[in-house]
């Protein structure tokens, strides 16, 4: 196959596969299981396995896993062949309805929340068919979710998937206000944009905290970093090319569609943005080109860095999720339209966005809340901590006329009813792009900046689900039974710019002055992640997920612990990482070069007699002195490594914030004064430079 139309999707078994390849009943009741959720009966399923496992054959499959997403962040899988023993020692190739639908992984060494004891062993795995199966290495693997034996929840996709539910109903019931009879279904779709680092593994393999933590604990900046600007669109060097060539290769066979690549604005970071697609496959895409980006950079003797903060005082990688919703009849419903029925009820979407962001600011800021992006949030292009909308200036114009219920001078000129022409010439993208608002208006969609590259984009998407869900909900609920749809819709949009018109910003993130101005206004600046995680069990945020049968209240309060408990083993990895390669590496290396120094003083001295200061002793003062800092600096970390922590989990994490953070913190800036003095061949890691340049053609 040389064209890539017939390449793309090759190692799928999509639609065009299953109407080949299935009798036309048994494709019909998968349909309506894919887009109705009706109940896949077992003798389908049998029919349907058995075509999924003849066809991954023919594809070099030998195996079958079901692939799932636990808490961990990552992807999971069991694999088991084909084979089945028959008589006579021979095997034959099967696979069943039932081995399609149900797998059992053990669920006890998995992330549960307390939700599950480590003896609690069993746990299910449950076929998700509305994701299409895809054979990898030689294995089908089977998109599923993934449950506890007493039912409770244990992976990310499931409560994605619900969440994707919740919004389509009340979505629904706003389109059937304005008389649309004719849609069924509503579905949240996402692009997210893939920053990354490559680097060559020759540099990778000297660095314990890369390999360990996914970010440099140390390390000087080197003369040159992004402040020419010479790296962000410039031309691809022909390694990396050659990387992204058969990154695109990979993931086009894979169904995954991969559109957008360029470099970045640091040194050795580059960007791929794919085409648009639901929630649920977009999910599952991201994990799988995470997954390939690292796969594809081994080949090419490079690694792949997807930490948030791989290097500091250069940008950070972040994941850019470009959140919309669509009808199941292909209409966009963020799209401003051009005519009075359009413009009124896409102003209504518009606001509940607007309310739900600002009802649930907390809920967004821990959707994106971790240790890796901790480092990231607030500088260097990626948004502040503190949650704030940009729409531009034309839409912020709309939304003010009609709250005053004045002309707009932006080309309307009557009175600012939406039986009106709102907005008749409202064209997509009227206003520059804010690179600094956490959740900008960019045409038809907004862009949730706040992602860390290593996201799953299933949490954010959860809680925007979730959120726009519950204000659609009670828009409906105060429309449906208004007498006068027109004049309630008007006074319903009124009262929502009214209240919350606080959280729309359009200037620089950046300012301190904004912090100022977002404290006056009642914005959450939680800063951390320990300060923002504790509110997903805030009372208000229990009810929405219950309410809307996302979570249970024992798996908001699981996933809450999780959370916590995954901060706290990322930053004490990284403490015991720094203590050990000051210890083991950069004291030594000090001493080191601090004893060639001396020598070198103490033979001038003896050679020339008595002297004025020499440079060797001069410099080798200097570098005792921050030496004997280093050393203070790394037992101090160590003996808060060695403390005992507070059992609460919320405790412990801002201990670890508070105290292994800011000591390591401490550290480095006296091990990044040292690299700047100790001679290159003294010391023991690869600098910013060699790194960030280590992909030279």
């Amino acid at each position: 196959m040389s064209k890539l139309p017939e390449r793309f999707g090759c190692q799928v078994f999509n639609d065009k596969v299953m109407q080949e390849r299935l009798p036309k009943e048994t494709y019909k009741a998968l349909k309506k299981t894919i887009e109705d959720g009706a109940h896949l009966d077992i003798t389908v399923a049998n029919v349907v396995a058995h075509a999924m496992k003849e066809w991954a054959v023919e594809q070099g499959a030998t195996h079958y896993t079901h692939w799932f997403q636990p808490m961990t962040g990552i992807t999971a899988e069991k694999h088991d062949s084909f084979i089945s023993p028959v008589k006579g020692g021979a095997v034959i190739l099967t696979f069943s309805g039932k081995e399609l639908i149900k797998g059992e992984p053990d669920a006890s060494s998995f992330p549960s929340g307390g939700l599950r004891a480590t003896f609690e062993a069993r746990g299910y795995t449950a076929w998700d068919p509305t994701s299409y199966a895809f054979v990898k290495d030689k294995t089908l693997y089977i998109p599923t979710a993934f449950c506890s034996y007493t039912g409770d929840v244990l992976d990310k996709k499931t409560p994605l998937l619900r969440s994707m539910e919740a919004i389509s109903k009340q979505a629904v019931r706003i389109l059937r206000l304005f008389g649309n009879t004719q849609v069924q279904n509503v579905v949240p779709t996402v692009g997210p944009e893939q920053e990354y680092f490559l680097i060559d593994k020759s540099v990778y393999d000297r660095r314990p905290d890369l390999q360990f933590t996914g970010r440099t604990l140390l390390g000087n900046p080197p003369p040159k970093g992004q402040e020419l600007e010479d790296h962000y669109f410039g031309a691809i060097k022909p390694r990396v090319a050659a990387y992204m060539a058969d990154l695109d290769e990979e993931l086009w066979k894979l169904g995954v569609l991969a559109k957008t690549e360029h470099n970045e604005a640091a040194p050795a970071q580059h960007e791929l943005a794919p085409i648009f697609s639901t929630n649920n496959i977009a999910t599952d895409h991201n994990q799988l080109t995470m997954e390939m980006m690292k796969q594809v950079a081994s080949r090419h003797g490079m690694v792949c860095l997807l930490h948030e903060k791989p290097f500091a005082g250069v940008n950070g990688s972040g994941k850019h999720n470009n959140w919309s919703l669509t009808t199941d009849t292909g209409v966009n419903l963020l799209d401003p339209g051009t005519t009075p029925y359009e413009n009124a009820q896409f102003l209504l979407f518009l606001c509940a966005v607007i309310k739900a962001v600002d009802d649930y600011q907390d809920l967004l800021r821990l959707s994106v809340a971790s240790a890796g992006n901790d480092q990231r949030l607030g500088g260097y292009e990626a948004p502040p901590a503190i949650v704030s909308m940009f729409l531009g200036s034309d839409l912020m114009g709309v939304l003010e006329a009609l709250e005053a219920k004045s002309p707009y001078d932006g080309g309307v000129e009557a009175t600012m009813e939406l039986g009106a022409d709102v907005l008749p010439t409202f064209p997509k993208d009227t206003t520059d792009r804010n690179r600094t608002s956490p959740f900008a208006f960019t045409g038809n969609k907004f862009e949730f900046r706040m992602l860390g590259s290593s996201f799953s984009i299933a949490g954010p998407n959860i809680i925007i689900n979730t959120i726009v869900a519950e204000e659609l909900d009670q828009l409906a609920t105060r429309l449906e039974k208004a007498e006068d749809f027109t004049k309630e819709l008007n006074h319903v949009i009124r009262k929502v710019i009214r209240e919350h018109k606080r959280i729309i910003f359009n200037g620089n993130g950046y300012d301190e002055s904004w912090v100022r101005e977002a404290e006056k206004r009642g914005l959450l600046n939680l800063r951390c992640a320990p300060d923002a995680l504790p509110h997903m069990t805030d009372p208000k945020n229990i009810a929405l997920f219950v309410k809307h049968k996302v979570f249970s209240e024992a798996e908001v309060r699981s996933r809450t612990e999780i959370m916590l408990e995954n901060y706290c083993k990322v930053i004490r990895i990284e403490g015991l990482t720094l203590r050990d390669m000051l210890r083991r590496d950069v004291l030594p290396a000090v001493m080191e070069f601090s004893r060639g120094l001396a020598q070198s003083a103490g033979l001038k001295k003896a050679l020339a007699g008595d002297i004025d200061r020499s440079y060797e002793e001069t410099l080798l003062r200097k570098v005792s002195s921050l030496a004997s800092a280093l050393y203070e600096k790394s037992e101090a970390l160590a003996s808060a490594l060695d403390r005992e922590q507070p059992a609460d989990m919320e405790q412990a994490a801002h201990y670890c914030h508070d105290e292994i953070l800011r000591l390591m913190d401490e550290a480095r800036v006296v091990a990044d004064q040292l690299e700047a003095m100790v001679g290159s061949k003294y010391w023991p890691y690869p600098t910013y430079g060699e790194m960030l340049f280590s992909i030279k053609e």
